[in-house]
């Protein structure tokens, strides 16, 4: 809804209002820092930075955070929290001294300043393609805007992005360009830019920064991170050499600015700009390893996009430097709730293995119910599993994803509609949250996939799969039936193994009648050579036993007798499965064996196996799909369904099974 004129004035002046105070704020602080001496405004910026690592709670965690993906495998948790502890009174440092020196004389500041590297400006001045300085976010980086001898024998110039504060916008332009600096606006285009390297001008490009949905995805300290490659298609365009420059702090406002060695594109002839950006992040971490209290950690540089966290989509996709593998990427790890019942399970993995495989660093723990663990430990795609009982309470979920030391989730992806399932995650303390809205929970998520406001009944698989190609899997055709291998082949000496599952743990309203799923087993065995293994719950071993003692020929009573994993390996030696609507039938989909399903009170255009190989009988009336765990009335769904019918599809089913062995 547009707003009125009146509020937009309202919004407008609070807005302008903002922007003054923060002005005046500036101005003020500026004007106090040059009254005192420089290394008193350093002793006041440690105290200050000291404060805001107590009352800045948000920044302290993302400054952990980055430290951790930097150097977890290196230093203790201890260490990275005193580090980060020194990084804001270095920064609280720096960042007043960057507004004192704006009002120094530039001889001050280069009293304070020592240059080293200048033979690499020097080689590059005397080359004539000009020079790219690659600048990270690092220590008193004003002093590069305020040290004129950084580039003897070349006009200096760099990129800026305006701020939208206007007028601290041109203020901080008037003093960066008190002296022969030049400042280009990057909303102007890149045409001045390229003439000014090409008139052998030096010009300063920031190369550490998340560069959003347009930056290629390569390694930086081993992590994948989105890395503007404005600094090498300037180089291929120019032949300018790049040098990474850093700037840290020394001593009691004292600093050093090193010109690393030049970093040529003619040396590299056959890489595009993409590798190139990748071989650049490689030398910005070796400046930010010399100095690492210096380096801007409050800055979210491994920042989660939203909403295609699974990077492989992206425009400009994902570059390692050469020499680098996959392998050794650090992970990007996602934890994905399971349902609670097998079937709704079996449904979501072709979901998580497209998401695996949406990006090289993924890791994939699932947290489940201990019953259905099992499931997901056939998975390949899934690298480590979470168990939870039927009653821990959400705090005792929430404490067991934090255990690990060192294993910080960048994702929870929630499956499960319930609240709950979003509390559990969101006590553990994970940043990224997604999942459908759910059931009163819209306010725990930070990543809502949206749900489908028309069109057709969607299959339980393609809303997994939706989910999965809205957070940026790619998803297949192929993956809305994909099986977890090949079913072991038929029975050298011809005889048909058939699974029979004639329960349903969700009630009876699903059950097709026990007598006649005897009938059909008995009907089946006088046409073929076969036999029968019953599966069911530990609740249904009576009925597994009726059944299994009515048929006539040779049938095996399973029901409540197996494991997860010994179910799974007695449906992979079978032929087929005749079943209710269960999850038994989704487990025999999921590892590619052949079913012919009953169905009564469920959709089977929600829940049923997808896919050639399966055959689902139903007798659609006035009355279905009721969804009821009990018939209120007659049972007429599942009486109209014949033993002849059942028996026909199994039979035919056979006989395709035939022709695919032949």
């Amino acid at each position: 809804m547009a707003k009125k004129p009146e509020q937009q004035q309202h919004v407008a002046f609070l807005r302008d209002a903002g922007q003054l105070f923060a002005y005046c704020g500036y101005r003020g602080i500026e004007f106090l820092t040059s009254l005192l001496p420089i290394s008193l405004v350093f002793a006041f910026g440690r105290i200050a930075g000291a404060l805001a690592y107590i009352a800045l709670p948000s920044y302290r965690r993302l400054a952990i955070r980055n430290l951790t993906i930097a150097f977890g495998e290196e230093k203790s948790p201890a260490e990275i929290q005193e580090l980060a502890r020194e990084h804001f009174r270095t920064l609280g440092a720096n960042l007043l001294c960057s507004m004192k020196m704006s009002t120094m004389p530039v001889e001050a500041i280069a009293e304070r300043v020592d240059l080293t590297g200048l033979e690499n400006t020097e080689a590059a001045a005397a080359a004539g393609n000009g020079l790219i300085y690659a600048i990270c976010h690092m220590g008193c980086w004003e002093a590069l805007a305020q040290t004129p001898a950084i580039s003897p024998k070349m006009v200096p110039a760099t990129l800026y992005q305006r701020l939208s504060n206007a007028r601290l916008d041109a203020h901080i332009l008037k003093k960066r360009g008190r002296w022969d600096f030049k400042l280009f606006d990057r909303k102007s285009g890149f045409y001045e830019p390229l003439a000014h390297l090409r008139s052998n001008g030096s010009l300063g490009i920031l190369a550490d920064q998340h560069a959003g949905d347009s930056g290629v995805w390569c390694p930086f300290f081993g992590r994948l991170a989105s890395t503007t490659n404005l600094a090498a298609l300037m180089s291929l365009r120019t032949g300018a050499p790049i040098c990474a420059i850093a700037i840290t702090t020394t001593g009691k406002a004292r600093w050093s600015i090193h010109v690393g060695k030049p970093f040529r594109p003619q040396d590299h002839p056959n890489e595009d700009a993409s590798t190139l950006t990748a071989r650049l992040n490689l030398f910005l971490e070796e400046v930010i390893r010399k100095s690492p209290r210096d380096w801007f950690w409050v800055h979210n540089r491994w920042k989660t996009p939203k909403p295609n966290f699974l990077v492989s989509r992206y425009k400009r996709g994902i570059c390692l430097p050469p020499g680098m593998n996959e392998a050794s990427l650090k992970p990007f790890r996602i934890l994905v709730r399971s349902p609670n019942w097998l079937g709704d399970a079996c449904m979501a993995v072709p979901a998580v293995r497209a998401i695996k495989h949406g990006r090289p660093d993924a890791i994939i723990t699932v947290l489940t119910p201990d019953k259905i663990a099992d499931v997901w430990r056939a998975v390949p795609e899934v690298d480590t599993i979470i168990t939870k009982g039927n009653k821990e309470s959400v705090f005792k979920v929430a404490s067991s994803l934090k255990q690990e030391p060192g294993v910080i989730f960048d994702v929870a992806l929630l499956l499960p509609n319930s609240l709950r399932t979003a509390l559990e995650v969101w006590l553990a303390g994970i940043d990224r949250i997604v999942g459908y809205a759910g059931h009163h929970r819209r306010y725990l998520l930070n990543q809502i996939i949206p749900e489908r406001s028309n069109g057709p009944v969607e299959h339980h698989v393609r809303h997994y799969l939706r989910m999965a190609q809205r957070i940026g899997a790619a998803v297949q055709q192929r993956e809305f039936s994909a099986a977890l291998g090949e079913p072991t082949p038929p029975a050298p000496d011809g005889v048909v193994r058939i699974g029979l599952c004639p329960g349903a743990e969700y009630g009876s309203a699903k059950r097709w009648p026990a007598d006649r799923f005897i009938a059909t087993a008995n009907a089946v065995a006088e046409e073929i050579d076969c036999e029968w293994l019953v599966f069911g719950s530990p609740n249904e071993a009576d009925l597994g036993k009726q059944v299994a003692n009515g048929i006539t020929g040779n049938a095996t009573n399973l029901a409540g007798k197996t494991t997860i994993v010994e179910l799974i390996d007695h449906l992979r030696d079978c032929d087929l499965l005749l079943t209710n609507d269960t999850g038994t039938m989704h487990l025999a989909a999921l590892f590619g064996i052949h079913t012919v399903s009953i169905f009564g009170s469920t959709e089977p255009a929600w829940t049923g196996p997808l896919g050639k190989n399966h055959t689902v009988l139903r007798k659609h009336v006035e009355c279905t799909p009721c969804f009821l765990r009990e018939c209120p009335i007659d049972f007429r769904c599942m009486e109209a369904i014949t033993v002849d019918a059942v028996t026909e599809a199994v039979l035919r089913r056979t006989r395709t099974l035939a022709l695919e062995v032949g």
